[in-house]
């Protein structure tokens, strides 16, 4: 099993999920992770400070706005974001990390197209936090075509750690 598999595997068998950066202007991948975690039964919080609601679920700020500690958070959102957001972490004792990177989890690749942030994985390292620095829930967690697809062809060329 490779490192990728494990730490997966891990965040995967928690059932508090906080899932950062869903959206009611567009559709995203988050909000498909948010989807796909509560169909499964998960307990999920949204965070995005812009709103109170979230599909009918209440939406938080932040972390520290959550009514119970995550087991595992899981970022969609800018870099910058990503480092508050694993400040937060480090400040509440969350255990587990998973910054979404479309592209796997070799650092570069996709850069526009990521929220995986190089210090907020040094912070999660030094802190002993479980980080999964890129790849997406929706490529493991019962995945769909297009996301069972995508694992196969980044595990084939060398992009899942």
């Amino acid at each position: 099993m490779s490192n990728i598999d494990s730490l997966v595997k891990d965040f995967l068998a928690q059932k508090k999920i906080a899932v950062v950066g869903v959206s009611d202007q567009r559709e995203t991948g988050c909000n498909l992770a948010y989807r796909k975690f509560k169909s499964e039964g998960y307990q999920v919080y949204a965070i995005n400070p812009r709103l109170t609601q979230y599909e009918s679920d209440p939406c938080y700020p932040d972390l520290k706005a959550l009514p119970e500690k995550p087991d595992g958070v899981f970022i969609l959102a800018n870099p910058q974001v990503t480092e508050t957001i694993v400040r937060q972490c480090v400040e509440l004792g969350i255990p587990r990390v998973w910054m979404h990177c479309m592209m796997g989890t070799k650092p570069g690749l996709a850069a526009n197209m990521t929220s995986v942030s190089q210090p907020a994985v040094q912070l999660c390292r030094e802190h002993n936090i479980a980080v999964i620095p890129g790849s997406c829930p929706n490529q493991f967690l019962k995945p769909d075509f297009g996301h069972a697809l995508m694992r196969v062809l980044w595990r084939a060329c060398g992009f899942l750690g």
